[in-house]
């Protein structure tokens, strides 16, 4: 830890670390993978071997992941796949985001007082919004791959039906959430009634069974048919509002990728309603306004501290799904208001509650728990994925005969006028409940190209995966090596709470004590942030290299061409 510290340090302070380069390369002499479970690099890996290119392998790791890591994603959920389309050049985002039932309400989590009962919004089906990532799986299988369907659902189907070990993590996980989990989740998750132990094989016949119905019949498999009666009729039975329409119905959403351009590299990442493009874009902005960094460490943290504060306040007011919201986006990250922003942020640290959010709305005209995935090919296309069900488990709902555990996404809207999301971020009325609308995601998987070749990175984190990424992709920007990029402490703020979040490692007493003397609040938090999977392709060594973030179980591996 003291030596990503010390990396941490000199990249942020504005001292780049020396590197060294070579000749150019036009294709990556490499495939690599990089994924928070090794059952699911595996997989990925084997699909590539057999030829598949990285749509599919990406199909197979995702798929794999919820087989593996229930509680961190599944068919339940959904998420964002950016994607590069070696051919053209083409950079998307496939958005299989979960929608709002047809059903939804805005006073929907409201008690006869008209106060918000979380319970409502995060625990079982009335929680659950529409599933998104059996649609993506068939849409990428069908549209970018060049293997069946079935083939590369294989090895995720495989893992259900045989079982595989059970982890120290998904053991404690199932432990700490086993009240939460519905009658036919703790029969899957624990079976014989008791936890199971690391290394016990966990077999999960259900979801193998529909697994087996999306390969067969791609969406439909998943959305109509007996898979989807059987989703209606448990969400109805116990409380959901999901019809067979609502399944049906469900639209995956392809877009074109937010671009964002900071010191000669060109970032890429998801578009609204993702807030990555936004708030990374106007972060970015502010710092360069600012002629980041200055020479001193603890104003280079105050600065990129202030800028998340602002960023996150317009995320919180503005944010939320085009399609139902007239977001001014072009105005957020115009260079004018930006520039004004970073001239308003001062020596001393202002309190957020000194940046009243009425006022801050009329300035600008109005218009946890996730798992990540990387993957490259040798043909260049690149996969940056982010999976979730929001909380561990999602709502902790499996409707009976599926095993499928059902999202808790409709945790993500805002449910009363002025409340913070499941994951703490703060929200208000552009990101309200309405029917068949999506709930804006802090999700933002991540490419970066420029003179250090192409970095591919991505993490889970809730509220705080948007700064995450803006760190890793300033310490790629300054040279520094892809595993300590994932490894690297980190920091972070997001205008409510009023405080600096931070892991052990990420400031020294020294800058705490500076930081606290400007005005700063700061409290550390135990467990670590985030599970970052990375690749990093060297265009100018011709080297390619991946790595799995130290925090967590993942493994990141490196296919060199025969």
């Amino acid at each position: 830890m003291l030596k990503h510290a010390l990396l941490i340090t000199a990249v942020l302070a504005g001292t780049a670390l020396p590197t060294a380069y070579s000749h150019a390369s036009t294709r990556p002499p490499s495939a690599a993978v990089a994924t928070a479970h090794p059952l699911a690099t595996e997989a990925a890996l084997r699909v590539l071997a057999e030829g598949g290119n990285a749509f599919d392998a990406a199909v197979a790791a995702a798929a794999a992941l919820a087989v593996v890591e229930p509680h961190e994603s599944g068919l339940g959920g959904g998420g964002f796949f950016l994607i590069h389309r070696a051919a053209d050049g083409a950079d998307l985002v496939i958005d299989a985001r979960e929608t709002a039932p047809g059903a939804a309400t805005g006073d929907m989590y409201l008690d006869a007082r008209g106060e918000p009962v979380a319970h409502f919004s995060q625990q079982g089906p009335l929680s659950s919004a529409i599933p998104g990532l059996p649609a993506a799986l068939d849409h990428l299988n069908r549209q970018y791959g060049t293997r069946t369907l079935r083939d590369n659902l294989g090895p995720a189907i495989r893992l259900a039906a045989q079982g595989f070990p059970v982890t120290a993590a998904l053991s404690a996980r199932i432990r700490e959430d086993a009240r939460r989990l519905s009658p036919a989740a703790r029969k899957v998750y624990l079976p014989a009634g008791r936890v199971p132990s690391p290394g016990t094989p966990l077999v999960q016949a259900d979801l193998a069974r529909t697994l087996q119905a999306v390969a067969a019949r791609g969406r439909d498999g998943f959305y109509q048919g007996p898979v989807a009666q059987q989703l209606r009729a448990g969400v109805f039975r116990d409380g959901g509002i999901w019809t067979l329409e609502d399944l049906r119905n469900y639209r995956l959403e392809q877009r074109a990728a937010a671009h964002i351009h900071y010191q000669g590299h060109r970032i890429t990442t998801a578009p609204l309603p993702a807030a990555g493009g936004v708030t990374m874009a106007q972060i970015l902005a502010m710092l360069e306004a600012s002629q980041w960094p200055p020479s001193d460490e603890v104003s280079a943290r105050h600065l990129l501290i202030e800028a998340m504060r602002l960023s996150y306040r317009d995320l919180a007011i503005h944010l939320a799904d085009p399609a139902f919201v007239d977001v001014p986006a072009a105005r957020l990250t115009a260079r004018s208001y930006l520039s004004e922003l970073a001239n308003s942020i001062a020596p001393q640290a202002r309190s957020s509650a000194s940046l009243d959010i009425a006022a801050a709305s009329q300035s600008v005209e109005r218009g946890p728990n996730t798992t990540h995935f990387s993957i490259m090919d040798t043909a260049g296309n690149r996969v940056s994925a982010t999976l979730s069900l929001n909380r561990a488990f999602g709502s902790g709902y499996m409707p009976p005969g599926t095993g499928v555990l059902l999202n808790n996404q409709m945790a993500d809207f805002e449910d009363a006028p002025l409340m913070r999301t499941a994951n703490g971020v703060l929200q208000t009325k552009a990101n309200h409940i309405q029917p068949h609308k999506r709930p804006l995601s802090t999700m933002s998987p991540t490419f970066v190209t420029g003179p250090h070749g192409v970095f591919i990175t991505g993490t889970p984190g809730g509220s705080r995966a948007i700064t995450m990424n803006v760190l890793a992709v300033l310490l790629h920007i300054n040279g520094l090596d892809v595993r300590d990029v994932v490894g690297a402490p980190r920091f972070h703020h997001q205008f409510l709470p009023d405080e600096v979040q931070f892991e052990a490692g990420a400031l020294s007493s020294e800058q705490l004590q500076e930081l606290r003397r400007r005005g700063h609040r700061t409290r550390r938090i135990a467990e670590g942030f985030g599970d970052m999977q990375a690749i990093h392709w060297d265009t100018r060594r011709g080297v390619v290299e991946a790595a799995s973030d130290p925090r967590g179980d993942g493994v990141a591996k490196v296919l060199h061409a025969r």
